[in-house]
């Protein structure tokens, strides 16, 4: 009997941790798709045209709110087009290909903390795993497949090239990605991303580890495939991967695109910038002794609206870096990354290194 009710509670504990999980998907997916991502296209549109001396969207809806949404509706409504000699179903799974791999690393990505019933700060996310840092960047580097299949099954030569781009292109800068983030595991002594953030509560890691946060941010603006590093679409050369996708495929990828920098972003400032934490060498506790006010539990959401505007600012410079940078040769690009990245990378471990030797010392 008492064999059969421990079963029992297993399994109620089970269901209410998988409903719990269900629940933290939904609300991350319900963000991202409902929120973030029509945001994002929104904001670009805005800021390219403040950028350029233009008005931007301002006809549809109040300042042109409704603008993301009349554009989302004509999607839905083209019509889905395919190339006669197109390999179909890998035609079809290349966009999701593209976009799984970018949502499933948002799992891992922690958006601030609350104080549980023991006391503890926990991060809100939907995955706490110790392998975070390691796992995002495995997962990340998947969405590449979808525009390589995308690019070839469209049998397509133009698209064939910039599917080809993607994949050369992605071996020249995850190394000096990869390399750029062992400096932060180094200085934090582990991967998992709460952890990361609860260690700079001193000293944010951008300063001991500054060499190493330009070389991953330069690295991330080519894993996003944006400006000055946007080769696989490349528009004045080949015209991209996707020219024959339409309708919700071509969304997708337009999409996908997005949520990589939101996820870039959100690395940048969690792993270099101090994540939620409130500025360099002051804390939200230092705060909450000067005010008396609870960070840790009615005010959670001010340290995560925190990181928000931390995320903001860093896909304002997205925006602001692609109407300012002329797009690099594709020969330009590989030779960066192999004869400056990598070697600077490398310097920046060594500068972590001696940098953590020295504070060991004193």
């Amino acid at each position: 009997m008492s064999t059969l009710s421990t079963w029992l509670v297993a399994d109620a504990t089970l269901l209410q941790q998988v409903i719990s999980a269900l629940l933290r998907i939904g609300v991350v997916l319900a963000a991202l798709l409902g929120l973030a991502l029509p945001g994002m296209v929104y904001f670009e549109r805005k800021i390219s045209a403040w950028i350029q001396g233009r008005l931007g969207p301002n006809r549809v809806g109040p300042f042109g709110l409704l603008q993301v949404l009349a554009d989302g509706i004509k999607l839905i409504f083209k019509e889905d087009l395919a190339p006669k000699r197109a390999v179909k179903l890998l035609f079809l799974l290349g966009p999701a290909f593209s976009f799984l791999p970018t949502f499933m690393a948002m799992a891992v990505i922690p958006f601030g903390f609350y104080q549980a019933a023991d006391g503890m700060a926990m991060p809100i996310l939907i995955a706490d795993v110790d392998i975070g840092v390691i796992y995002l960047l495995a997962v990340a580097s998947l969405a590449v497949y979808g525009i390589l299949i995308g690019g070839w099954a469209s049998s397509n030569k133009y698209t064939l090239m910039g599917g080809l781009r993607s994949s050369a292109q992605a071996i020249s800068y995850e190394i000096p990605l990869g390399l750029s983030v062992i400096g932060i595991v180094m200085l934090a002594g582990s991967a998992k991303l709460g952890d990361i953030v609860a260690a700079q509560e001193s000293i944010w890691f951008v300063f001991p580890a500054h060499i190493g946060f330009w070389v991953f941010f330069i690295c991330i603006f080519a894993e996003t495939n944006r400006l000055p590093f946007d080769l696989p679409e490349g528009e004045t050369e080949i015209i991209g991967f996707h020219i024959e996708y339409s309708s919700m495929k071509f969304a997708t990828f337009y999409m996908v695109e997005y949520a990589h920098m939101i996820l870039g972003s959100a690395l940048s400032a969690l792993l270099f910038f101090g994540g939620w934490e409130l500025l360099p060498w002051y804390t939200w506790n230092d705060l909450a002794h000067l005010t008396g006010w609870d960070f840790y539990g009615v005010l959670w959401f001010i340290p995560s609206l925190w990181l928000v505007a931390k995320i903001a600012l860093f896909l304002f410079v997205f925006i602001w870096v692609r109407w300012t940078l002329p797009r690099f040769r594709y020969d330009q690009l590989m030779s960066f990354g192999w004869t400056k990245l990598l070697p600077v990378s490398l310097i920046n471990l060594a500068v972590v290194a001696v940098y953590m030797i020295w504070t060991m010392k004193g």
